[in-house]
């Protein structure tokens, strides 16, 4: 049965008749909007980021970290062309309004304009840092790009250059969309819609959290919102301004990365789930049939002899067996006394194995690390929000939550605790220490990475080591750092060390592990077990090896010798 078995990170609509789905399982379905069963699907060689059909409903476009964007016909989804130029993930690929030409953004810095042939047009270059998003003008002279850098830039076809450079104050802006008359909506970080109409620039709260997605309904006027803060707004946009006329909470299994106008009164959803979402606005309801738990594993822990999984679909698993139901995806699991932290996209801080809520924050969780603090077992988790929440577990299992630390100004990647110090990496690239004994900053790097980081480890004596989207590893001896390149040459997304220190695991969004000897200074494994990308690691002193947690549910055995 032709399913998505891992989140869907985009989705689109075609006239109230197609949806189309993009997800992290690498596929891309079409499915019949009227009775919401699939008709074809098709893959790519690496997770599948967005999808957008053409104005005549005859093509779609799909966007990939494989580094490409590709053509494919509807219904049967025949490849017709494979849009190659790129030299990182691909976020974002949209048709032009009349001509057959597709622009795509990407994590290179670039927008690049193709023909349906996958000839390269044009390539704009002048973002400084990941290209999120792109759209045409309404009249397709124009390309307007978002950028990680802060800026919203505009681009001429006819001169093959930028025409306008527009700073946001060096805010992250993941989101833009363009009404037919050239007025640009923009969602930043800081939870506003930035309006940019005529050279005048506007900025409305919208949002407790950073907003993710905005998509434009011309014939209605209308404006769609989705955020972290795990909200969705609905605002009118006649007459060039932004009125609230409908916001509801997203049910857990709503990802608020992507939604689609099925009609005037219909949006479809991107979801943590098998099949896509509906909601309705008259109404206010939501539609989740066929929506079903995925498989995918996000952490993998050892816990008293036994192996622990969670994901996508919230459910903890223990050595292979189904057991607490955690009702949302989770992205982490960390032991601490007689619980196990967890979190996730709903924001709430839970013990794994019982499903008790301990806290509840503003946007979704994504790491924990524990430690002992004045005798007293400890765990920081880290937010998206850039927090890191503090709590302490007594003997009796009771749960306080001592301190929120700003770790950082974005989302928080990665957290770890050595030698007295917790140490965490950010989205925006940077590192952060702070004082276990009294949780005040020790010291804080801006640019500790050349791109996004993605996770952190712990060495002993007060060590720790990082990966980053820029395929380094970072051996970090307080604010200093070696940088050893890796066999990688996909973005890192996780990184592991033995108990001792000496062996150092990185996996990457490509299904790759490398074993790194501190010892001996040098990379002694490398193995791709699965093409799903690896989500997490841990060390299993048990076994002596590594467990490496895939975005296709399987744990993998990781051992640092591959004769072992």
């Amino acid at each position: 049965m032709i399913a998505h078995r891992s989140p869907i990170s985009g989705v689109a609509a075609y006239q109230g008749r197609l949806v189309a789905t993009a997800g992290y399982d690498n596929q891309i379905i079409l499915w019949d909007a009227s009775r919401k069963t699939p008709l074809s699907c098709a893959v790519h060689d690496h997770l599948a980021n967005q999808v957008a059909f053409s104005p005549d409903g005859r093509h779609l476009v799909t966007s990939s970290s494989d580094h490409t964007s590709r053509l494919w016909s509807v219904p049967g989804l025949k490849l017709l062309s494979v849009l190659s130029d790129q030299v990182d993930d691909v976020e974002m690929s949209v048709f032009h309004p009349d001509a057959e030409l597709i622009a795509t953004a990407s994590r290179d810095h670039r927008v690049r304009v193709y023909g349906f042939d996958g000839t390269l047009k044009v390539s704009f270059e002048g973002h400084t840092a990941d290209v999120i998003s792109v759209a045409w003008s309404g009249n397709g002279d124009e390309l307007i790009s978002s950028s990680d850098d802060g800026t919203i830039k505009r681009w001429s076809m006819a001169t093959a250059g930028m025409v306008d450079d527009i700073d946001l104050g060096g805010i992250e802006t993941d989101t833009i969309a363009i009404t037919p008359n050239g007025v640009i909506y923009a969602g930043n970080d800081e939870g506003q819609i930035v309006v940019i109409d005529k050279g005048v620039t506007r900025a409305y709260p919208a949002h407790d959290a950073g907003i993710k997605r905005l998509v434009h309904e011309a014939g209605e006027h209308l404006l769609v919102s989705l955020s972290y803060d795990r909200t969705l707004r609905v605002w009118s946009t006649r007459n060039g301004q932004l009125s609230l006329v409908a916001q509801s909470s997203l049910p857990a299994a709503i990802w608020p990365r992507s939604c689609a106008f099925l009609d005037g009164e219909t949006l479809a959803f991107a979801t943590f789930g098998s099949s896509y979402a509906l909601y309705h606005l008259g109404s206010d309801t939501w539609d989740l049939d066929g929506v079903q738990p995925t498989p995918g594993v996000n952490a993998v822990a050892v816990v008293n002899g036994r192996r622990l999984t969670i994901g996508d679909g919230g459910i903890l698993g223990i050595d292979d067996q189904p057991s607490t139901e955690l009702g949302s995806l989770c992205n982490f699991l960390t032991p601490v006394g007689s619980r196990v932290f967890t979190g996730g996209q709903m924001g709430r801080v839970m013990d794994a194995l019982n499903g008790d809520l301990l806290h509840q924050h503003r946007s979704p969780l994504n790491c924990g690390a524990a430690f002992e603090r004045r005798g007293v077992p400890h765990v920081v988790v880290g937010a998206y929000t850039g927090e890191g929440l503090v709590f302490s577990v007594a003997g009796d299992g009771r749960v306080t939550h001592v301190a929120t630390l700003r770790l950082h100004a974005n989302a928080v990647k990665g957290v770890a605790v050595s030698g007295g110090q917790i140490f965490s990496v950010c989205a925006d690239a940077g590192a952060s220490w702070f004082s276990v004994d009294d949780l005040t900053e020790l010291a804080r790097v801006d640019e500790a990475h050349d791109r996004i980081a993605n996770g952190c480890a712990a060495l002993p004596g007060g060590r720790f080591v990082s990966v980053s989207r820029d395929h380094k590893l970072r051996l970090w001896n307080g604010t200093r750092a070696d940088v050893l390149a890796t066999p990688h040459d996909r973005s890192i997304k996780c990184v592991a060390a033995s108990n001792d220190g000496r062996y150092v695991a990185s996996g990457s969004y490509f299904g790759a592990v490398a074993v790194y000897d501190v010892d001996k200074s040098a990379w002694i494994r490398l193995t791709r077990p699965t093409s799903t990308g690896i989500s997490s690691l841990c060390f299993d002193a048990a076994r002596g090896c590594f467990l490496a947690g895939s975005y296709g549910s399987r744990v993998y055995e990781i051992h640092v010798h591959a004769s072992a």
